[in-house]
């Protein structure tokens, strides 16, 4: 699993295509080692990356990726237009440029040959959804609300439209799409509003009131349910890997994790956790988990933690595809230096890698590394190496 940690991301610039890397004398190079080491118990000499540096974007440009292909929407044009360029050669000119119509922000996502485009209001919630090609960019067909892939299939939604927190619930009725048209294969009805998740070819559906219900993303069929205790359900909890479900939830005075089989929703095994604010995210094929404490990941088969990172409590997340199957990436701080540590984190602790520069701003998880914008205000592909 690869980590990234960024130490002091408001100061310096990479580099751009025009020479290499400003160069660090021994005793900075000597000084990041050994706060590497401090900060991560001992790891591998980092090697400096060399990023491929991509187009130039406005300040107010929002910048996306999506499979193959990084995004960069510019909202200043008339009317604003939407660019593709190739995330494995950033510097090349653009695959396809369209006009797109206004929107207030917007999210994507690859869904077999199609690209989900999502508008979002001034909220933050999904306005419409437009299906474009691949290949050119041009639209096919565009629905009302959020649709997201579930494998090789797809399923429309309305979110439920909060100030303070978006995307949160679902409401009103569930639709599996046809991607070759976006017309509607089947509907399954939601009583008051629920957390959606979407899987490879199936969809997790948990009501308020704790009911929960794996659907079959082709036609709707339900393959399983089950009762779920009362918990705070939203887009962290519960998690799913694999044929296995995680939820957080009060249990008494304390609070637990129980690890429930799929589909049929049978109770496995429950541990306590400590009270105050968790996280727990898939982070290939385990769930990671991050508290006041540190982060650790478990095998949510078993509830066996695999590993613990008393570190790790500094970090944030960035964010990145929901594939269970991909590492986690984790953005933090540290004394010492201003440059950017690349580490990777699997079922044997974590190692650091390579070493980015200073001044990396809104990096976001690619399938090949990180898009990052720099100081130049361009934005460039930093690929690294996983496992």
């Amino acid at each position: 699993m690869s980590v990234l940690i960024e130490l002091d991301d408001d100061r310096g610039v990479p580099p751009d295509d025009r020479g290499p890397p400003p160069k660090v004398s021994r005793r900075g190079r000597v000084a990041l080692l050994l706060a590497a080491c401090a900060l991560l118990g001992g790891a591998a000499p980092p090697v400096h990356l060399r990023p491929q540096v991509g187009p130039a974007v406005p300040a107010r440009a929002t910048v996306l990726g999506a499979g193959p292909l990084l995004l960069v929407v510019d909202p200043d044009t008339n009317p604003p237009t939407l660019s593709a360029y190739d995330v494995a050669a950033p510097q090349r000119p653009a695959r396809w440029r369209v006009t797109v119509p206004p929107a207030a922000g917007w999210s994507a996502e690859i869904a077999g040959d199609l690209l989900l485009l999502v508008e979002r209001d001034q909220i933050r919630g999904a306005r419409v959804t437009s299906a474009r090609s691949l290949r050119t960019g041009q639209p096919l067909w565009q629905r009302p609300g959020r649709v997201y892939a579930a494998g090789d299939a797809m399923v429309a939604v309305s979110e439920v439209r909060s100030a303070s927190e978006p995307a949160r619930r679902v409401e009103g009725t569930v639709h599996g799409v046809d991607p070759a048209t976006g017309a509607t294969r089947w509907s399954v009805p939601v009583p008051s509003t629920a957390v959606l998740r979407p899987l490879p070819g199936r969809v997790l559906l948990v009501q308020d009131d704790g009911l929960a219900r794996l659907l079959d993303a082709h036609d709707g069929t339900e393959h399983g349910r089950g009762q779920l205790p009362p918990a705070d359900y939203g887009p962290d909890n519960p998690q799913v890997v694999g044929a296995h479900l995680v939820l957080r939830h009060p249990d008494g005075a304390r609070v637990a994790l129980t690890g429930y089989d799929l589909p049929g929703l049978a109770p496995r095994w429950k541990m306590p956790v400590e009270a105050g604010e968790l996280t727990l995210r898939p982070c290939q094929g385990l769930i990671c988990g991050q508290d006041e404490r540190g982060r650790w990941a478990l095998d949510a088969g078993t509830g066996v933690r695999v590993w613990t990172w008393p570190a790790g409590a500094r970090w944030r997340t960035v964010a990145g595809s929901r594939a269970t199957t991909e590492p986690l990436v984790v953005l933090g701080t540290a004394s010492g230096d201003e440059r950017t540590l690349v580490a990777t984190v699997g079922r044997d602790g974590l190692r650091v890698t390579a070493v980015l520069p200073a001044g990396l701003t809104d990096c976001r998880r690619v399938t090949t590394g990180l898009i990052c914008r720099d100081g130049t205000a361009r934005v460039a592909v930093w690929p690294f190496d996983t496992p």
